[in-house]
């Protein structure tokens, strides 16, 4: 079942469009980190897709909806955690959940909402002395008191350290397992690396790149880096295969590590040489965003 489907979105402020032509699906329980650099089009994407803010043209379906019609009862089943969220800092965490609470049909039970972000020994701790880790917690929280189906998370944790950053990668786990859809906008590659089933690069309002993080762009199938240590007394041009000179690392690209590994070895077999610190890896996310960014 598709969540979300999005055909020719485009939005303008005036006679700049940000949003050009972007086409997007979404399958139920699926989880889809939203890349960019600043400018991209990816906020004001999610903005429209939130109801927020209305599109200039294509068609949008989220939950079956056209966002920009929506009502109450579609409203429930989306919950939104914005990049900046100002709670009451006086009321305990169980307090402030029982208020929203009041504001559904059917909500979720406080105890249960505390479990499942990590905060049932904080539910009697005023907002105002928790750390930013777990206010973000709270966040997680309020936007599930209505159970939704689809949860959008905008920068979650922008500004964290990295203690915090991993009790709210746990948070966002815990609400993937119970198998609500999650759209997660981020600057981090190691977060949408690690919690992200798909991601969705954009640039300059288009989709760039469109995977999983294993093969996006293509990276399954990209050169991969045989590197180790730089070794005394040879000069890089004397190696059986090209190296680039990175500080103190040599490193070779290849489309075949094996071939290549095979060739390096061999050669400093023969000469008694030692290959220090050797590792071979596929291109990094990081170069694969770099690159479809450009």
């Amino acid at each position: 079942m598709s969540v979300i489907e999005v055909e020719d979105l485009r939005k303008r402020y005036g006679d700049r469009e940000v949003v050009r032509g972007i086409d997007l699906t979404v399958e139920a329980g699926q989880v889809v980190a939203v890349l960019g650099p600043n400018g991209a089009g990816k906020t004001t994407t999610v903005e429209i897709l939130e109801g927020l803010t209305e599109r200039s043209g294509g068609q949008v379906r989220v939950l079956g909806v056209d966002p920009a019609r929506a009502d109450s009862a579609w409203r429930e089943r989306v919950g939104v955690v914005l990049q900046h969220v100002a709670v009451e800092p006086y009321l305990t965490v169980r307090e402030l959940l029982d208020l929203h609470r009041g504001f559904y049909r059917h909500p979720r039970p406080t105890d249960e909402l505390l479990a499942l972000v990590g905060l049932t020994e904080e539910a009697g701790a005023q907002v105002r002395t928790l750390s930013g880790g777990q206010v973000r917690r709270v966040d997680v929280a309020l936007a599930l008191v209505g159970a939704p189906e689809l949860v959008f998370l905008d920068e979650p944790t922008t500004g964290f350290d990295p203690a915090a950053r991993h009790q709210a990668w746990d948070a966002i786990r815990a609400l993937k397992d119970l198998g609500t859809t999650i759209v997660l906008t981020t600057h981090y590659l190691e977060e949408a690396e690690t919690l992200a089933d798909r991601i969705v690069v954009l640039a300059d309002g288009r989709i760039v790149a469109d995977g999983p993080p294993g093969s996006l762009g293509d990276r399954h199938r990209a050169a991969s880096r045989v590197s180790f240590h730089a070794l005394e007394g040879v000069t890089p041009d004397e190696l059986p295969v090209p190296v680039e000179v990175e500080g103190r690392r040599w490193t070779a690209r290849c489309a075949d590590p094996t071939v290549s590994l095979h060739a390096l070895t061999a050669w400093a077999i023969e000469r008694d040489l030692r290959l220090s610190g050797l590792t071979i890896a596929p291109p990094s996310l990081e170069e694969i965003y770099l690159e479809a960014v450009r």
